[in-house]
């Protein structure tokens, strides 16, 4: 019993040191970190001068430490916001990572906030500053399109809202560019190998930017390629459907020039790995289109 009782106040002391210990690294790394001893509203003070100074790291540091402070004051709420600011400014793949997650944090805990509609604007903007080039994966192209769209959705009378439609535009642009460049792929290689189903690939894509991606910005390369995939397909009614739209909607074109007729429109094989230029000249192999 004697050996217990010895056992357990050893147990109690040992506790009692490891407590003390933990109590003291605490109180040690308040002590050394300055930041740490703030209150919200100094911390979110120093963040904001730290800010306007560009030093983005550092003013990151104290305004997520007024977030954490005080997360639903009003210096918390701000810190939060600044915070995602202080990461945006960066200018690094990381950090608009980051600072994504801190938008949508703060729309989803103050979605009545009046600055709601700016962190989904900036939100969006994250997103579209991480857009892979045309010829990749267009995942985040897909989702910064749809942020913008919520913008505009949920925030009608936003400020922001005209400036997400021009953002919007410049998306979709980029997802009805990775069509053409899909579909330009088929078109060549359909032509090198004489392979229906790719020519029918070819017009599909083209016909999606058509369709889904009216105001794209080389809707012209657009439509000749569609029209001479049509020709490749043996399909002249279509063809001349689609070659009259490009005579229609840009008769000035170099490219009517290269229109080519009868038998001569199935059998006509771009040069292999030559994307043409408005002059016909080659312009890059479509492998290395941006």
């Amino acid at each position: 019993m004697s050996v217990m009782r010895v056992s357990v106040r050893a147990l109690a002391a040992l506790l009692l040191v490891s407590v003390a210990v933990v109590l003291a690294g605490c109180g040690s790394g308040i002590k050394d970190d300055p930041v740490l001893r703030l209150s919200a509203s100094e911390a979110l003070e120093q963040g904001r001068a730290l800010l306007d100074a560009k030093k983005y790291r550092q003013a990151g540091k104290y305004l997520i430490h007024a977030f954490q402070v005080e997360p639903n004051s009003v210096s918390g709420r701000d810190g939060l916001l600044l915070a995602a600011e202080a990461l945006f400014l960066q200018d690094r793949f990381d950090a608009y990572v980051e600072a994504e997650s801190r938008y949508r944090d703060f729309i989803n805990r103050f979605p009545t906030s009046a600055r709601a509609d700016y962190a989904q604007f900036q939100l969006a903007r994250s997103l579209a500053a991480r857009m892979e080039k045309p010829n990749r994966d267009q995942e985040t192209t897909r989702k910064a399109l749809a942020a913008f769209e919520e913008l505009v959705r949920v925030y009608p009378t936003s400020e922001y809202a005209e400036q997400a439609r021009a953002e919007q535009q410049h998306v979709r642009d980029q997802l009805a560019r990775h069509e053409f460049i899909v579909g330009y792929f088929y078109f060549r290689t359909s032509g090198a190998r004489r392979a229906r189903p790719l020519a029918m690939a070819a017009v599909s894509r083209f016909e999606t930017v058509i369709d889904k991606y009216p105001g794209y910005e080389d809707r012209e390369h657009v439509l000749f390629y569609l029209c001479r995939a049509h020709h490749r397909l043996e399909q002249p009614e279509k063809a001349a459907e689609v070659c009259g739209r490009l005579r229609t909607e840009f008769p000035e074109s170099k490219l009517l020039a290269k229109i080519p007729a009868g038998k001569e429109a199935a059998e006509t094989v771009a040069a292999p790995g030559a994307v043409e230029s408005e002059g016909g000249e080659p312009l890059a192999d479509s492998r290395n289109l941006p």
